[in-house]
């Protein structure tokens, strides 16, 4: 039988179906399929289609898609390309993830696909199609690229030349996902382990997956992206238990073979360590508060001992000056914590209940570590 998905430590697979041998599964493609293959995995093949075919996909097609890429383009540049998606809500977000990073992409027209950031130099931005992205990677028209986690997966075709530079920018969450009408035969069903045990799959009537919601009489159940599920609800379809073939996210991309220039590698080290900061930043606090003391010990231990809210490393303790009958000493410390938004009330009343006042909260934009660890791995797989 055959459904199948790159393989990625991030994706939920199907064992019900891979270990059912009397089971068989059409795929009726639109522009692309994933087949299970026992032997090799989960991986996308991307095939084109004139028609919707009524065999039953039991074979690995792997072979079959005549979808090779071109030769790496040998034509030296002296500016790195970056691509990002043109068009659609992923466009939209990563736009703003890249501004709110100080890494604004100018674009003097909206109709243009050319366009720059001025914090990077000699760097071209490439509006393209998310696939066209990849592809173009491979290729050699790009070094870097930010897409999604299920286009790389689908159009990379596991190339060793694509690496990931960050794997998970937190937005344009989504999921490649099986789902099946809520009536009839499938009413009861809520697993793929169910799904695969339904007796009603033969070798002459396979079970039949449509690639999107072109399946209305033609198929059983649906292949398609899911995010938020509004889709399938309206449309009177669910997903089940270990259905989902791809979790997927925004990652940042990159050509291992572009990478050996020095100038890719700048560009992409100092957009991560922005995308780094900004991402772990997100959603993080810093509560200043002054407290009377004998010592900035003696406050940082009524602080430790009481709270659990002790900044990044442990809390900032300083001293307040303050000028009284002439002499100036410290009446009062100041201490600054980091504490995530969800703990932020706590914090405060916990300062107040040990002396604390004057509490002032800011949100943070940017935590820099010393070096991001996502950085040390890329040199790794580099052998830098």
């Amino acid at each position: 039988m055959s459904i199948k998905a790159a393989a990625s430590p991030q994706h939920q697979l199907f064992p019900s179906l891979s270990t059912c041998s009397n089971v068989s599964v059409l795929i009726l493609l639109k522009s692309s399929s994933v087949f299970y293959d026992k032997r090799r995995g989960f991986r996308f093949d991307s095939l084109r289609c004139q028609s919707l075919q009524s065999t039953a996909v039991s074979k690995d097609l792997s072979t079959q898609a005549g979808n090779r890429f071109l030769e790496p383009n040998a034509v030296e540049r002296n500016v790195v390309r970056l691509g990002l998606p043109s068009k659609g809500r992923m466009a939209a977000d990563t736009l703003d993830l890249l501004k709110d990073c100080q890494l604004a992409v100018r674009q003097v027209n909206p109709r243009q696909y050319v366009a720059d950031i001025p914090g990077l130099s000699k760097l071209e931005v490439w509006f393209q199609r998310p696939k066209d992205v990849v592809r173009k990677l491979l290729t050699g028209d790009l070094d870097l690229g930010i897409v999604g986690i299920d286009t790389v997966a689908e159009f990379g075709q596991d190339d060793e030349d694509l690496i990931f530079v960050h794997d998970a920018l937190e937005y344009g969450e989504c999921r490649l996902s099986i789902a099946i009408p809520k009536y009839g035969i499938f009413e009861n069903i809520s697993s793929m382990d169910e799904l695969a045990a339904m007796p009603q799959w033969t070798e002459n009537r396979p079970l039949r997956i449509a690639t999107g919601f072109t399946y209305m009489g033609i198929a059983d159940a649906i292949l398609d992206l899911v995010s938020s599920g509004t889709t399938l609800r309206e449309n009177n379809l669910k997903e089940i238990k270990g259905g989902t073939v791809v979790e997927s996210q925004a990652v940042f991309v990159a050509s291992k073979r572009a990478l050996q220039r020095n100038d890719v590698l700048e560009a992409a080290h100092e957009m991560l360590e922005r995308l780094e900061a900004h991402l772990r930043a997100v959603g993080q606090f810093t509560v200043t508060a002054n407290m009377r003391g004998s010592s900035a010990e003696e406050v940082a231990e009524r602080v430790l001992k009481q709270t659990d809210f002790r900044g990044l490393q442990g809390p900032t303790v300083s001293p307040v000056f303050s000028k009284r009958n002439g002499e100036v000493k410290p009446d009062y410390f100041a201490i600054v914590i980091c504490v995530p938004k969800k703990q932020l009330y706590d914090s405060v009343r916990q300062l107040r209940a040990i002396g604390g006042s004057g509490v002032l909260v800011s949100p943070l934009t940017y935590i820099f570590d010393e070096e991001p660890p996502r950085w040390r791995k890329l040199l790794d797989q580099l052998n830098l």
